[in-house]
């Protein structure tokens, strides 16, 4: 009952923050440079055809009334419609999505599943020259820029090897379903996946071996191996279940950002996800495209933060009292 209450009282703490991310949204959009009506008109359109544009889209209208109409239109489903391809916004951003979680929901998978057991493995081994060798690596790919290494993935692997495609999500001319198909897509994951999974990794590796080693380090870790339990359980049960608390924060904000963390490796990579959309959304200056997919990882990185205080409460009740 105290984490079902927990659940309700953060839940209604999100209502406020989400109005105030949208008027936020909607107040950076207002204050970008240039003319909206000037891009649905085009250059040098006349002027009475200018002043129809301005009424048919509500430009004309006081900003409050605009924000007004805004949040009526939010409440009921509706992020407007496209300037570049007057489809829905929603239906838009809905196409790009699975894309985006497929690559970054592997990178994340992958990085973090990899990370914290590397990192656990070090923190049993301090000062020894394998430890030192993974943490100066674990360093390297954090501070390596994740374009950088796109770059170079791919021409190491796409342009010299030639082994892997170096952009897009499916080969032209190969199969569209089927086993062919799915293989066709995780030939073309590799690359964006581990350029992207690198970066976290690093982060991953350095959080649990510092982690893992402060608990190591309790009394009840040595009472525990005192006792007679085996090192494999010490470590599960006792040393990897207790630090797990911040990787769990840093997890629960990658699983935030996964829905835009990944915007230069998409676009280095030509991945058709969200990330991709939203750079050619601010080329084009589309203006309902870029509200929407930022309301959409605004609200994103809201829902993740919820899960991630409940994962926090049910593993330390000191929370939720």
């Amino acid at each position: 009952m105290r984490l079902l209450r927990y659940f309700l009282l953060r839940l209604l703490q999100m209502f406020p923050i989400a109005l105030f991310i949208v008027i936020i949204n909607f107040a950076l959009i207002q204050m970008a440079p240039g003319d909206v009506s000037i891009l649905l008109a085009g250059e040098g359109a006349d002027p009475e055809y200018m002043a129809s544009v301005r009424e048919r889209y509500g430009l004309d209208q006081p900003l409050y009334q605009q924000l007004l109409a805004y949040i009526g239109q939010l409440a009921q489903g509706d992020l407007g419609l496209s300037f570049r391809t007057r489809e829905p916004v929603i239906g838009i951003i809905a196409e790009r999505i699975p894309a985006t979680l497929l690559l970054a929901g592997t990178a994340l998978i992958v990085a973090s599943v990899a990370g914290v057991a590397i990192g656990a493995i070090m923190a049993r081994r301090p000062g020894s020259a394998v430890d030192t060798a993974v943490t100066t690596l674990s360093i390297s790919l954090f501070s390596i820029p994740v374009f950088w290494l796109g770059l170079m993935l791919i021409l190491l692997f796409a342009v010299n090897l030639r082994w892997l495609p170096s952009s897009g999500m499916v080969s032209i001319s190969g199969p569209r379903e089927g086993m062919g198909y799915l293989l066709d897509i995780g030939r073309h994951l590799i690359l964006p996946a581990l350029s992207l999974s690198a970066v976290w990794l690093g982060q991953y590796v350095r959080l649990s071996r510092a982690s893992v080693s402060e608990t190591l380090a309790e009394p009840y870790v040595t009472t525990a191996r005192a006792i007679g339990f085996p090192e494999r359980q010490v470590m599960t049960r006792f040393a990897l279940r207790n630090a797990m608390l911040p990787i769990v924060t840093v997890l629960g904000l990658e699983l935030g950002l996964l829905l835009s963390g990944a915007v230069l490796t998409e676009t280095v990579f030509s991945w058709p996800g969200l990330g991709r959309l939203i750079y050619e959304a601010i080329l084009s200056r589309d203006t309902p495209v870029i509200m929407g997919a930022f309301l959409i990882m605004s609200f994103t990185v809201m829902l993740a933060a919820l899960v991630t205080d409940l994962v926090y409460a049910a593993l330390d009740p000191r929370v939720r009292l």
